[in-house]
């Protein structure tokens, strides 16, 4: 697994990932399935630590997010993840500093989970509670897999969100 967030800002050939630096971009992208990032907050000083958030259609997206050598996880290789570590996965899993509420981890394995947050078509939400991270894994024509850490519990929750939502990305080595 990668130690940090994905931070690109082309495809794996080199295109552009168009950049969102509005509401009304973000919306826009993901009300046409079109690939799209932000920084949290639209602020770039937030990419340096969490990474860029992205909508599902870049994650999913033909030409590539993943660098060359790497690939977005699935749902099953998160699952995989959680069941191998056990017991506090959350725990293990999580940066040992910026979490709300006293919610560090151990950051045991090296993955570096940071609350990096999230962003809905109205608002950012969650800096410093919520890790989100998607997966490469389709549910419906509106929604995609993806998994969170918490500041409120040792856990690695896996759920659903809404394809134009902007959310971190992890990669694993090919």
């Amino acid at each position: 697994w990668m130690t940090k967030n994905l931070n690109v800002s082309t495809f794996r050939n080199g295109d552009p990932i168009p950049q969102a630096k509005t509401q009304e971009e973000w919306q826009a992208a993901g009300n046409n399935n079109q690939p799209a990032w932000c920084y949290y907050d639209n602020d770039p000083a937030n990419g340096k630590k969490y990474g860029k958030l992205y909508n599902w259609y870049a994650v999913n997206d033909y030409r590539g997010l993943a660098p060359e050598g790497w690939r977005i996880p699935s749902e099953v290789e998160w699952k995989s993840l959680e069941n191998n570590l056990g017991y506090d996965v959350g725990l293990k899993l999580k940066s040992s500093t910026d979490w709300a509420e006293n919610g560090n981890g151990k950051n045991v394995v090296g993955f570096f989970g940071y609350p990096g947050g999230s962003r809905t078509n109205l608002e950012f939400l969650n800096m410093n509670s919520y890790g989100n991270w998607w997966s490469n894994s389709n549910y419906s024509r509106y929604s995609a897999y993806y998994h969170r850490l918490s500041c409120f519990n040792d856990f690695l929750h896996g759920n659903r969100s809404f394809k134009g939502a902007g959310l971190s990305v992890r990669c694993l080595r090919d």
